[in-house]
């Protein structure tokens, strides 16, 4: 499995994941839709196709509890639980926009798809506006959206969380997430006690 590596120096902080999405939330201008969409890409990490063709009826919202996505990759889908707090907003999100069970998620000005175009030149807006630009980090700007999910997926295996439970939420595997961010995995600084180690994998003597 051929897998490009994510360098730990491209991906973005929580701090500035924040801001970023700040910016957004008040230079959306009249495609509302945008914020929600981006949101929703950095907080479940998702690809950011998936969170375009998500509709109402994908997300389980009760109120005052967790709910649950329904994000599908290629054919096959998959369960991600949400938070109350973000399911509150989506349900302000869906009742403010007037969004029907049928209608997708984050629609486009005319209701159909949102568009590439359109999110990704707010996206750049926002990155000029917030990242810095000096000559240490200018290099950064320009990066996809998607980097908000490789940021959160990041951020989640930092946590402690398993990579086999950030794998099931990712739509990816074990090994996947190995090969694309081996600085998550590196152990230079374990305390290994060497000899309880070789104790415990020592193998019967042989009788001659």
């Amino acid at each position: 499995m051929s897998v490009d590596v994510m360098d730990e120096e491209w991906l973005l902080s929580v701090e500035q994941v924040r801001s970023l999405l700040e910016w957004i939330r008040g230079h959306a201008g009249a495609d509302r839709s945008v914020y929600a969409f981006m949101l929703t890409v950095a907080e479940q990490a998702l690809r950011p196709g998936e969170a375009r063709a998500l509709r109402v009826r994908d997300v389980m919202l009760p109120e005052g509890d967790g709910g649950q996505l329904t994000a599908r990759h290629r054919g096959v889908a998959r369960e991600i639980p949400l938070q109350p707090r973000f399911v509150e907003f989506l349900r302000h999100w869906i009742d403010e926009a007037g969004l029907r069970e049928g209608d997708l998620l984050f629609p486009g000005r005319r209701g159909g798809p949102l568009s590439a175009s359109v999110y990704q030149q707010v996206w750049e807006q926002a990155q000029e506006a917030v990242l810095p630009r000096d000559e240490r980090f200018s290099w950064r700007l320009g990066e996809p959206i998607s980097i908000l999910r490789e940021s959160c997926l990041v951020e989640w295996l930092r946590m402690g969380i398993s990579s086999f439970a950030v794998a099931e939420l990712a739509g990816v595997t074990p090994d996947w997430l190995a090969l694309r961010y081996p600085h998550c995995f590196r152990r230079e600084d374990a305390d290994i006690d060497w000899d309880r180690l070789a104790k415990a994998m020592a193998l019967p003597e042989l009788k001659r």
